[in-house]
């Protein structure tokens, strides 16, 4: 499995992008008092979604690079991952909306679409072969319960 970017560097391009988007483009702009408050929660259950996976992986004592699910050593299907099978990509996903309210602008949603495209074709399905080779039918049985995002 050889993701084209890792998906931290797509994350931080997509937010990039929208900080492009905010800065060159006036359509779209929006302003609300809800904004800011809206913008921190979501990046908190954001942030506190990824730490919460990362300390789950460590604790299980097995990787959390995304660019070698085959050296995975164990299956993590409790906590976190009893709601999402990918509670990083979630919390990344919710800080890059946070991003986007905290900005105004609605075409930065547009970047949100690409990243969860991006990353369900080009990360998440050859992780979940790689894991299903990995661990078989536990790992498919896992896939039958729990989603894929949320």
């Amino acid at each position: 499995m050889n993701p084209l970017i890792p998906p931290p560097i797509v994350a931080a391009i997509a937010g990039l992008v929208m900080w492009g988007i905010n800065r060159k483009l006036e359509f779209g702009k929006v302003e609300s008092a809800l904004q800011t408050p809206a913008a921190i929660v979501l990046l908190v259950v954001g942030l506190l979604l990824m730490f919460v996976a990362v300390a789950s992986l460590f604790s299980a004592k097995t990787t959390v690079n995304p660019l070698r699910p085959s050296r995975a050593s164990s299956l993590v299907t409790t906590g976190i991952f009893r709601i999402s099978r990918n509670p990083i990509y979630l919390g990344d996903l919710l800080v890059l909306a946070a991003i986007a309210v905290w900005l105004g602008n609605v075409v930065n949603f547009v970047p949100l679409v690409l990243f969860v495209w991006y990353i369900n074709r080009y990360q998440i399905i050859p992780e979940e072969r790689a894991l299903a080779e990995r661990f078989g039918a536990s790992y498919v049985a896992y896939c039958s319960r729990v989603r894929r995002w949320l």
